[in-house]
């Protein structure tokens, strides 16, 4: 992928969360949200160095995931706006959309639950005996919880063709990362056998060839890997969150390292006057229209309320 279509991409992302925060603030959208505002780069490049057979699984900061795996921007928005949306007819919303025809196996809001998920779907291709992956994204935070290391260390005895993305951002909620963790992730892939990188994750280009070679090495040696990627979320753990815990600059030098804005400078050096402004606009038309196409998505039909709910009656 070329930088000017990252670049595009990215664009997509950040419009959309936008929009989607615009649209919680005005209530359209019903609860919170959390956005991936800053991230842009790692799903864009992770999802450039994949094959279609390959399953992707993200965390409730996943709308990024879903664009980069090319579900349509309408689909999703119709689906966090409680449309009876292609999607998921309105049930997933923002936390638990999924789209399988596109290779997005889903999100899920409780904390590194993805990553066992993940392991299911790579011991499938294991079994399908084809040359596909699964990758999950996990935060930083998400290390720390028991399923994942229950996972990890399961992926590695089984020997799963799996790829794990972890997204630092530097906060695990609202603690920073250095105050919970005392050994980096992707130094603790060794404690599972398990290879691990670590990669600047506001450059979409590394973050391709990173994964790239670590879905080339899974499937090569047969074992799981782990790959760190380091970033920034520019807003809130969630949509609600006023950031109080933030010590004072933070945020402004992390906008100095702003995916999209740096992706921009180096774009402006080596392509055609225009081709920052054209991909702007089209992210921004792109954004919009499929908004307006969402809203024409009517709402659930009550009667199908529980359609897909199975109880089993015991006598």
């Amino acid at each position: 992928m070329e930088l000017a279509a990252y670049y595009q991409q990215m664009c997509t992302i950040r419009r959309f969360e936008e929009e989607v925060m615009a649209l919680v603030q005005s209530r359209e959208i019903a609860g919170s949200v959390h956005l991936c505002i800053g991230q842009e780069a790692i799903p864009v490049g992770a999802c450039a160095a994949l094959e279609a057979g390959d399953a992707v699984i993200g965390t409730y900061r996943g709308h990024g995931w879903a664009i980069a795996r090319g579900v349509p921007l309408a689909e999703l928005f119709a689906e966090m706006l409680g449309r009876a949306s292609a999607l998921n007819a309105g049930r997933g919303g923002s936390p638990y959309l999924m789209a399988p025809r596109y290779g997005f196996l889903g999100e899920n809001s409780i904390v590194g639950a993805g990553l066992p998920m993940a392991a299911g779907a790579a011991l499938a291709r294991k079994l399908q005996g084809g040359r596909a992956v699964a990758v999950v994204s996990i935060g930083d935070g998400a290390m720390n919880q028991g399923a994942v290391h229950e996972t990890l260390n399961m992926a590695a005895v089984l020997g799963l063709p799996l790829l794990l993305v972890v997204e630092n951002n530097g906060y695990a909620e609202m603690t920073p990362a250095t105050a919970l963790t005392a050994v980096p992730a992707h130094e603790r892939a060794a404690a599972y056998g398990l290879r691990g990188e670590l990669v600047d994750g506001n450059d979409p280009a590394a973050v391709a060839q990173a994964v790239r070679a670590l879905r080339a090495d899974v499937l090569a040696t047969g074992r799981p890997a782990l790959l760190e990627a380091m970033t920034h979320r520019l807003v809130g753990h969630y949509s609600g969150d006023a950031q109080a815990y933030r010590p004072p600059g933070e945020l402004a030098a992390a906008r100095q390292a702003d995916p999209i804005t740096r992706l921009a400078a180096l774009i402006s050096e080596t392509e055609a006057d225009g081709t920052v402004a054209a991909a702007d606009e089209a992210a921004r038309a792109d954004v919009l229209a499929a908004l307006d196409l969402a809203r024409s998505v009517p709402f659930p039909d009550p009667a199908d309320a529980t359609n897909g709910i199975y109880a089993e009656e015991r006598r």
